[in-house]
């Protein structure tokens, strides 16, 4: 079972290759692809459609730490700016 990062990877694909091929913004493929959002049963049957595999063997929903959400919004602050 692989993620949408991996599948990206192997088939040598960049965001707005599978914003194209699925029928998504490259903003709703990109947060899909960093593990910050997880499709909808239609999204994902696009999705496994472009890259031409079952559902069943894509490991879908969120991967990201959450905690890596507000640093990658706000940046870290340094514990005496707290």
């Amino acid at each position: 079972m692989k993620t949408v990062d991996c599948l990206l990877e192997d088939a040598d694909w960049a965001i707005e290759d599978l914003a194209e091929k699925a029928s998504l913004t490259n903003e709703r493929a990109e947060a899909i692809a960093l593990g910050r959002w997880t499709p909808s049963p239609a999204e994902r049957q696009r999705i496994a459609l472009a890259f031409n595999v079952p559902v069943e063997d894509v490991s879908w929903g969120h991967t990201m730490d959450p905690r890596n959400v507000r640093y990658r919004r706000f940046g870290f602050k340094d514990v005496k700016d707290v």
